[in-house]
């Protein structure tokens, strides 16, 4: 990622500011020692810094598609992250070198991302544009006197080139499987309704859910209503010796109708 980002950037720079003249492009570490040892013109950029680009960062998980427009699975967002470059022009002599800041920064200024059309590799597989920035103050924690510190050299008139680079290395997450037409139906408006299935049986005190109701057989036909039958003993002592409902059963002799005379009244 960070050397298709360098590639971008060398082949704009010789397009664009040197015209395929004599001047190189390099990504050294402008030290005290690397200076000596500089004998032709160049133009240098430093990658001295990479950090997260926070305020880019996305929620949410992304989906990728098949050939039916189907999602298959989701990965989460690209994560952006801020390449620092130092850009410093070395000649022998101090005008040449600020002719050529010049056109370095007049070149940049166009663009407020990397070109599309030289995207290469994996930045072009993204399909997201590549942000940059050119000549802006450095962070708060941060500043180029510290960088040139660090490095053991001469501080030099440069320019400060940030590109946020997309970054996709993050895990994929299969779907689940589409939902087809047998799915939930919802409609609405006047609609006959079904009628219920019969159930094989309610729940009653005393009864278990899902215990069928014992039916109780039909009455016959012939018999409406309320019937009741009256039974009457009679003792040999002239005494009753009781009555008792449909089909009961007497102790003291034959039962006798009790709409019928007494003989003996």
């Amino acid at each position: 990622m960070i050397h298709e980002v360098d590639d971008v950037l060398r082949s704009l720079i010789r397009a664009e500011v040197l015209g395929g003249g004599q001047i190189t492009v390099v990504f050294d570490a402008p030290t005290r020692e690397w200076a000596a040892k500089v004998n032709a013109p160049m133009v240098n950029l430093y990658l001295y810094d990479i950090r997260e680009d926070m305020r880019r960062r996305e929620r949410g998980l992304h989906n990728e598609y098949d050939e039916r427009g189907a999602v298959v699975a989701r990965r989460r967002p690209p994560r952006y992250f801020k390449l620092s470059y130092l850009i410093t022009a070395w000649t022998k002599r101090p005008e040449d070198e600020h002719r050529l800041l010049s056109s370095l920064l007049a070149c940049l200024l166009e663009y407020e991302a990397l070109p599309p059309e030289r995207l290469a590799g994996s930045l072009a597989e993204i399909g997201a544009a590549v942000p940059m920035s050119i000549a802006l103050p450095p962070p708060e924690d941060r500043s180029f006197a510290d960088v040139w510190s660090a490095l053991g050299g001469e501080l030099k008139p440069s320019l400060d080139l940030v590109v946020s680079v997309p970054v996709t290395a993050s895990p994929t997450y299969p779907a689940g499987p589409p939902v087809g037409d047998d799915g939930l139906h919802a409609r609405f408006g006047d609609m006959p309704r079904p009628p219920e299935p019969p159930r094989g049986g309610l729940p009653v005190y005393g009864n278990r859910p899902g215990r069928p109701v014992r039916e109780e057989p039909a009455a016959a036909a012939g018999r409406r209503g309320l019937a009741l039958r009256i039974s009457e003993n009679r003792s040999a002592e002239g005494g009753y010796g009781g009555s008792g409902g449909s089909g009961g059963g007497t102790t003291g002799g034959a039962p006798a109708d009790a709409t019928k005379e007494d003989p003996t009244a």
